[in-house]
């Protein structure tokens, strides 16, 4: 078992509604993020990921379950492992007249950090030249920036970032994500929350699957993905109904996409091919599809109401 930074066993949390409707919005979740990387914590809209962020940080209380920070349980000693902690759950408030330097400067001293420090947290995040630019006139992606930045004042070891690429256009986004990537490259880790899976993929190590507030996969970026779809091979073909037919006898599971067929659970593409010239029937264009982890998340949510 790897060292742990976040770890969660029956994690429970119920909403009542004005109407007096109990809600679930997490129920049992068993959580692991392991210490150092980055690691995805995906799931759609209304899964219970920043419900069970919010737990952690002692923001809200816990209807039942543990939780584990460094070792510490949480809430009852969160205060011995604070300080090792940095979050973006919401959108932090800067002074907009104010320069991005100044911003911290303030918050700085108001939490004894070295002024020192504002200097190495605006290289850090790739705003060293705009740290003199008024917060006024930052795009989206450096006000995020400029809160990783924030955050970063007391060298924390856990970083918490729940749905930092939210409303950034795609060179934002990819700022964000070199920053994310770049901070678990330095040994940190950091928990990145988010619905946009393919987004995730690229900077992830570890990932965590929710859906309804419970755990649905976890491990590695590459566990995750290669035990969820099968392989689905992309194939052109002159006779495609021919084909299918060929493939279908075969107990092959085919489908039309298009000018071409998909055919899944395929582990030597060369099998195909076979099949279908022992036929006269010749491929002229093969395909193989690579799983990601959206379509992982399809497929584990499918049955569940979520896809």
């Amino acid at each position: 078992m790897p060292d742990l930074a976040i770890s969660t066993r029956g994690l429970r949390k119920t909403y009542r509604t004005r109407r007096g409707r109990t809600v679930v919005a997490v129920q049992g979740l068993d959580l692991d993020v392991p210490v150092g990387g980055v690691h995805g914590f995906l799931g759609p809209n209304g899964s219970g990921k920043t419900t069970s962020i919010r737990m952690l940080l002692g923001l809200i209380r816990a209807d039942a379950g543990t939780m584990t920070v460094f070792d510490r349980p949480v809430p009852a000693r969160l205060p011995e492992i604070v300080g090792r902690v940095g979050a973006i759950v919401e959108s932090p408030k800067f002074f907009p007249a104010f320069t991005g330097r100044k911003n911290l400067e303030l918050l700085a001293a108001a939490i004894g950090v070295p002024k020192q420090r504002v200097t190495e947290v605006l290289e850090q995040t790739s705003l060293g030249e705009r740290g003199k630019d008024r917060f006024k006139g930052y795009s989206l992606g450096m006000k995020q920036r400029l809160a990783i930045a924030a955050t970063l004042l007391k060298d924390p070891d856990l970083l918490i970032f729940d749905e930092p690429t939210n409303g950034l256009d795609p060179a934002g986004i990819r700022e964000i994500r070199e920053t994310m990537r770049g901070l678990g490259d330095q040994g940190k880790t950091v928990l990145v929350s988010s619905h946009i899976l393919a987004e995730v993929e690229q900077v992830a190590d570890t990932v965590s699957i929710i859906g309804h507030g419970r755990l649905l996969a976890s491990g590695t970026v590459a566990e995750v993905i290669g035990g969820g779809t099968t392989a689905t091979v992309k194939i052109g073909v002159d006779d495609r109904e021919a084909a299918a037919r060929v493939l279908t006898a075969a107990g092959l599971a085919v489908r039309a996409d298009g000018n071409y067929l998909l055919v899944d659970g395929i582990e030597n593409p060369a099998e195909l091919t076979k099949r279908l010239a022992d036929q006269q029937l010749y491929v002229n264009e093969l395909v193989p599809i690579r799983a990601d982890l959206e379509s992982v998340f399809l497929e584990l949510t499918a049955g569940e109401g979520l896809a």
